[in-house]
């Protein structure tokens, strides 16, 4: 199956078509699109309508679009767009056998893997999500050979305001190459048509006018802008939604901003991070400089944010001269992610202004908390970013967010952060709840409020408060609503706006709203399904026209599951004493392996603190509910890929092969002296900066020079690379694993267990670092998920390698640990005197592990069991692995580890295949000694030493 991305010409200009018509478009960052291979025409645009339905300052924009695949191959299309702030996704539609099928909200991650598992299967599903910030992607899936499909999409906004009235821009630029477009405006007045080369006519009929726009009739970049007559009075408009009615309305402001007074002293966060080289710097400089001469005399902390915050710098500026606090700003190496703490407001300062996309993406930790009378600004200038969240930070402290898109923008800007408008304060009623602001800040002259109606008879007030500080009623009665269908998501998206100051601790109830209201949220997807069986396969309620069918096959669904899941757990019982047998059964340690070249004198085995069977620690009892798990502090991962031999315990000793990467870029680094190795990775980087080789490659060479800090500043570039890319974030994961960084590792890999949750691999991951970040009772229940979950055959034999991992991890613990949920039949640690693990990051790929013994007999997938006892896991050949050899009693001599790259079915996301090995000696038991080691291999067949066990 082959992937392919609409082609770049359409992408941008869907991405461009949504912009104001002042907009330069190289002030846009290019969409994050996945190239793809092997399509030997580009996708087309057939054709394509749009309808905007406007009433009462909203309006709703449906796209129908139709692409035309000439290749004689079977696509999965990818469209990416950025939306504009206030701008919502609210509906999704893919032709389903010739009818147009709406989509359904799914969680997010539910929804991309429900897409995935069953474009595998080559049937027709549909998928439309939000990547980060403001940008969306649609994956529609076949796309038939030189043939076509439908796809809609559905948009809504509040209407611009200005003096004229309501305003809105009709995206056309993505139809440029296709003679005509038709437009139809459905509303009480008929638009007025600006943004064309020629005049064109609108021709209305009631309540419906219809606008065609012929090739070249829009200016580069732009669509059509349609004007609507304006209202003095407020406006309300209505929508009934499941069992509630809501009401948007708009209440002119009254009173006029005025210059607020600038404080003595600011902080300045400035986003470092490797995205932040984006942003349009020039405008930031613009905005500041008119800050300055405002303030006059003023004394900065600047703090420079990405994978750690920089120590604070001052500045002193007087009679508006900054130039030496410019010059620190022009000096700005950007490298790193985007984390938003590692800072302290300090109390003597009187305002911060951030100035970042809001694209947060590293640690757990949310945004830090100012002081009760300190404000934030945040200002995001150029495209793209997280606008939502960026105004949710400013307004929680009574701040305010500025967006600068271009030059044309920056008057605006200016009088943004420089004057204060009247504020909304408090927001009240009577026979109204759940009450919520667009932003607690006039825009265009109105407030923008939304609300539930509970009784007929229903008024708002409004607290607002000016710019002296003086406080003002405004009493509005709700007796004018005009009935509609926009009402309810509007509300819908300004509260999910006020969530978006932390989304980590909202994401529930974000969701929530998402799956409420229909719309894709950063936690909601909208999702069409071809057969009604897949919905209930994955148990998705469908679309209206699918209930009857999907109620009568859900019941008959519902009485074989609980009978599924208990024969699940009989299946890994009878595996699990299996591997009891094998771990119980003598096996001879006399050195006559199949390999042997000649008889050697029988010796006795090497036994490392080998429990027998009886003495196996029974599963610790639940702790009592006050207890808190200790912590942990048996594992230790250390290891350099090019640390010589480390003893590990008495009478073995691991060694880790040399592997180093021979790309011309790392081969030139190593050789220079440390102080010199980070400046030169900033000069090549920009030769290099498309995939994750190079900043592996780097942070490894200065991990090897003793700069700890910029090879994890280094590393930390991966999570800005793509915008939700799991396979990237594993591989980060995997390093700061082997880094020594296990609460590090934490934060990424949960993030990966939430992207890829149908994988158990992700949970496996995940419940190893939290053991070594010393959280032993997460661990186990992690892994525990990864034992009786139910997974796609392909990943058949991880639940046994986990459930030995929970295991030794219950019988180390220091304290007791809560193992009720556990089945009793599978909790029995097996220790073993040497143990190997492979796992890798790219699937669908084939990876061998290969251990040979002193005998010369090599355990591989075709032989699994050697003369002396040494067990290899079954082959997985679909997954991610993991492999494993295990060995209860080890005779002396040497046992050499390979890796095999045996083959891969996909495109390489990350460039390479990373490989993740662990060597253990001790497993399960109190003095287990553990190196990990990571490594990348690219070629099929290509064939790696990985490290050796020396028992003596």
């Amino acid at each position: 199956m082959r992937h392919f991305a609409l082609s770049v010409a359409l992408l941008s200009g869907l991405c461009m078509s949504w912009a104001s018509p002042a907009q330069e478009p190289d002030r846009r960052i290019a969409p994050m699109v996945m190239q793809a291979k092997h399509a030997e025409v580009p996708v087309r645009l057939a054709s394509a309508a749009i309808v905007v339905d406007a009433a009462a300052g909203m309006a709703q924009t449906t796209i129908d679009m139709t692409f035309h695949n000439p290749n004689a191959r079977v696509l999965e299309g990818r469209l990416e767009f950025p939306l504009q702030p206030g701008q919502s996704v609210v509906g999704f539609a893919l032709d389903i056998d010739g009818r147009m099928r709406d989509a359904v909200p799914v969680e997010k991650e539910r929804a991309r893997q429900v897409f995935e598992s069953i474009e595998r299967r080559q049937v027709d599903p549909g998928l439309l999500e939000q990547t980060q910030g403001e940008f969306f992607r649609v994956r529609v899936y076949p796309l038939p050979p030189r043939g076509e499909r439908r796809v809609r999409v559905i948009v809504s906004e509040a209407l611009r305001r200005d003096t004229a009235g309501w305003s809105t821009t009709v995206p056309l630029q993505f139809a440029r190459e296709l003679p005509e477009v038709q437009v139809t405006v459905r509303s009480a007045e008929a638009p007025v048509v600006t943004g064309t080369v020629r005049q064109v006519r609108v021709a209305s009929s009631t309540g419906e006018h219809r606008i065609a726009v012929g090739r070249g009739n829009t200016r580069p970049g732009q669509g059509i802008t349609l004007q609507f007559p304006g209202a003095a009075a407020p406006r309300f408009h209505s929508q009934r939604h499941g069992d509630g009615t809501y009401f948007v309305a708009e209440v002119p402001a009254g009173g006029a901003a005025v210059e607020r007074r600038l404080p003595g002293s600011v902080g300045l966060l400035w986003d470092a991070s490797m995205s932040g080289a984006r942003r349009a710097h020039d405008l930031e400089f613009a905005l500041l400089d008119a800050y300055f001469r405002k303030a006059g005399t003023v004394d900065v902390q600047l703090v420079r944010l990405r994978d750690v915050a920089d120590p604070v710098e001052r500045f002193q500026v007087r009679n508006g001269d900054w130039s030496a606090l410019r010059r620190a700003l022009e000096g700005t190496v950007y490298d790193g992610a985007t984390r938003p703490d590692g800072w302290r407001s300090d109390p003597g300062v009187g305002e911060y202004l951030l100035f970042g996309d809001g694209l947060f993406n590293y640690g757990a930790s949310g945004f830090p908390s100012l002081g009760p009378a300190q404000r934030l600004f945040a200002v995001h200038a150029g495209g793209g970013g997280d606008s939502a969240r960026l105004q949710a930070l400013a307004e929680a402290s009574g701040g305010a967010f500025i967006g600068i898109r271009d030059s044309a923008g920056l008057a605006a800007a200016e009088r943004e952060l420089l004057h204060d408008a009247p504020r909304l304060t408090t927001l009240e009623g009577r026979g109204v709840t759940d009450l919520v602001a667009a932003s607690i800040h006039a825009r265009d002259g109105v407030f923008r409020v939304a609300g539930r109606l509970a009784e007929a008879q229903s008024s708002l007030r409004l607290q607002v408060t000016d710019a002296a500080g003086n406080h003002r009623s405004v009493d509005v009665p709700l007796d004018t609503l005009v009935e509609g269908h926009l009402a309810a998501r509007v509300w819908a998206s300004y509260r999910l706006a006020a969530l978006q100051s932390d989304p980590r601790r909202h994401s529930a109830a974000m969701a929530g709203l998402g799956k409420d209201f229909g719309m894709v949220t950063p936690q909601t997807s909208l999702l069409v399904l071809d057969d009604v069986e897949d919905y209930v396969r994955y148990d998705i309620q469908p679309p209206a026209e699918l209930r009857e069918a999907f109620a009568r096959l859900q019941g008959e669904r519902e009485r074989t599951h609980s009978a599924g899941r208990q024969q699940r757990l009989d299946a890994i019982a009878e595996a699990w004493n299996a591997r009891v047998e094998w771990w119980e059964a003598p096996f001879p340690k006399d050195g006559r392996g199949p390999s042997s070249a000649s008889a050697e004198s029988e010796e006795p085995p090497v036994v490392f603190d080998d429990p027998s069977p009886v003495d196996t620690p029974a599963p610790s009892p639940a702790p009592p509910a006050s207890a808190a798990p200790a912590s942990l502090d048996r594992i230790e991962v250390t290891g350099s890929r090019v640390e010589e031999g480390d003893v590990a315990a008495a009478g073995t000793s691991i060694t880790l092969a040399p592997w180093r990467s021979d790309a011309p870029a790392a081969r030139r680094l190593r050789q220079l002296p440390a102080d010199q190795v980070y400046p030169h990775y900033l000069d090549e980087r920009a030769r290099n900066a498309s995939g994750t080789a190079f900043y592996l490659d780097v942070a490894d060479v200065l991990f090897e020079k003793k700069q700890p800090a910029l090879a994890l500043r280094v590393l930390s570039n991966l999570a800005e690379m793509d915008l939700e890319n799991r396979h990237v974030l594993r591989v980060l994961g995997y390093r700061l694993m082997q880094a020594g960084h296990p609460q590090l590792a934490v934060d990424v890999l949960e993030r990966v267990q939430e992207m890829g949750g149908e994988e158990p691999q992700t949970y496996r991951d995940l419940g190893l670092a939290y053991a070594a970040a010393g959280r032993p009772q997460e661990a186990i229940e992690r892994l525990y998920e990864v034992v009786e979950g139910e997974w796609d055959p392909r990943f058949s034999g991880v639940s046994e390698i986990a459930l030995a991992e929970l295991n030794g991890i219950v019988a180390a613990s220091r304290s007791p640990l809560d193992t009720s949920f556990v089945d009793r039949r599978l909790l029995r640690n097996l220790p073993l005197a040497l143990r190997t693990v492979l796992s890798w990051d790219s699937d669908n790929s084939d990876m061998d592990l290969w251990v040979t013994d002193p005998d010369g007999e090599r355990a591989y997938y075709g032989n699994r069991l050697t003369y002396q006892g040494g067990r290899m896991s079954q082959d997985l050949t679909g997954g991610y692995g993991p492999k494993e050899f295990a060995l209860r009693k080890a005779r002396r001599g040497t046992y050499k580890v390979e890796a095999n790259f045996f083959g891969d079915r996909q495109q390489l996301v990350t460039g390479a295949t990373t490989l993740q090995l662990w060597l253990s000696t001790n497993f399960g038991q109190a003095n287990q000694h553990d190196r990990a080691v990571t490594l990348r291999l690219t070629d099929v067949r290509e064939t790696v030493l990985v490290g050796e066990f020396e028992v003596e």
